[in-house]
């Protein structure tokens, strides 16, 4: 038979626990302490980085976009506030602020033509038109970086993807799985026929009448009755280049 341990075991046990317990503490502590101060070091070192890059910063969107990925691997946000260390140094939440209003201005025109839904691309060239006179360029990686910002607003900007197009909502439109796959179909050439639906996705003629119905009514189709085969047409100037400098300014 095996014996029980004593008080005195038991006691000696508990202590050794307590003793294992405070070392995994203290090394972890250790562990913490030296990581806090690796990340000062690596935030100090960034600031000195920003002062001396801080022309190339604001001018050259590839020098922007990886300043981006430093600050985002120390737990840095430049575009927190418009106040304090980085907006003074940098202006860069102005530079932000600036692109979203231009952003808000370029889809309330282009509402009319797109019911709200443009393509991060064409949202882009509509910007770079506007901005042809100032030295700093625009990229992709700007314009959403500024929407994610304009989404504390509650302006109801939303950047969505369907099929390998990122399309930028400014309206409240809530798309099923039904109307993405039509846009999706749609970015080949810009526009779907029924037929076209019906044979890709195998639905119902209904079913795909239904869809269209539902777009063209949010203002994200136009119909075109045109054609020479004389099938109609359902055009989406959120995937079509067609329309893309249509309302711009110039």
């Amino acid at each position: 038979m095996r014996r029980r341990p004593g008080i005195g075991g038991l006691q000696k046990a508990a202590a050794a626990r307590d003793q294992y317990r405070l070392l995994g503490e203290n090394v972890a502590k250790l562990r913490t302490d030296m990581m806090k101060e690796q990340l000062a070091t690596f935030k100090s070192q960034l600031e000195e980085f920003a002062r001396k890059h801080k022309n190339d910063i604001r001018k050259n969107p590839a020098f922007r976009a990886q300043f981006h990925e430093m600050c985002a691997k120390v737990g840095v946000d430049p575009l927190a506030s418009n106040k304090g260390f980085w907006a003074e140094l940098l202006g860069i939440g102005d530079f932000y602020y600036e692109l979203g209003v231009q952003i808000i201005e370029v889809c309330m025109q282009t509402r009319s033509l797109n019911g709200g839904l443009i393509s991060l691309q064409e949202l882009c060239s509509h910007l770079r038109q506007r901005r042809k006179k100032d030295r700093e360029a625009v990229t992709e990686d700007d314009c959403l970086r500024a929407i994610s910002k304009l989404k504390v607003l509650g302006s109801g900007f939303e950047v969505i993807t369907i099929g390998k197009k990122k399309l930028v909502r400014s309206v409240p439109t809530e798309l099923n799985k039904d109307h993405n796959q039509i846009l999706e179909l749609a970015q080949g050439q810009g526009f779907v026929t029924v037929e076209e639906v019906q044979r890709r996705l195998s639905w119902t003629s209904g079913r795909v009448i239904d869809a269209l119905e539902t777009l063209l009514e949010e203002g994200l189709a136009m119909i075109d009755n045109g054609s020479k085969d004389g099938k109609c047409q359902y055009w989406f100037p959120c995937v079509s280049s067609v329309y893309s400098f249509v309302g711009s300014d110039t």
